[in-house]
């Protein structure tokens, strides 16, 4: 089994499709983002695109979204997802990585992640990658 992580370049018809099949994994409310929804991230400076391969086929991506702050720049890791099938191989680990190093080359001071509790499997491997849970109240705010 031969596997990588990259930089998604272009929102191709491989891309489309790896996530409509992936994002239902991810979410039953939200539905996989159009080519210009994926092109418009790809392209973007404020977001990068990283996905996972196993033998050639897209099978995981990760979302790196920057902002910036009066007091600098923060990172904020998205959409975390890896197909059932190729789960427990260390692909989303990779992942994190590959963001954490990316982070730390545009100067990020942090980075942060949300996970549900029920998403144990994620939580312990964030531990272990080294992520801290926060004491904190997060907000949000739907429209």
């Amino acid at each position: 089994m031969s596997s990588s992580i990259e930089i998604a370049e272009v929102a191709d018809d491989e891309l489309v499709a790896a996530f409509e099949h992936l994002i239902p994994q991810l979410s039953s409310s939200s539905p996989p983002p159009s080519r210009e929804a994926l092109a418009e991230l790809v392209e973007g400076t404020d977001t990068v695109v990283f996905i996972a391969r196993v033998d050639g086929a897209i099978v995981g991506s990760l979302t790196l979204a920057f902002y910036r702050i009066p007091t600098g720049i923060k990172a904020w890791i998205e959409d975390v997802v890896v197909d059932d099938a190729a789960r427990g191989h260390g692909i989303g680990r990779r992942l994190n990585e590959a963001a954490l190093d990316v982070a730390r080359e545009r100067g990020a001071k942090n980075v942060s992640l949300t996970s549900r509790p029920s998403r144990e499997a994620a939580n312990r491997l964030y531990q272990r990658i080294g992520f801290k849970i926060r004491e904190t109240n997060l907000y949000r705010f739907d429209f």
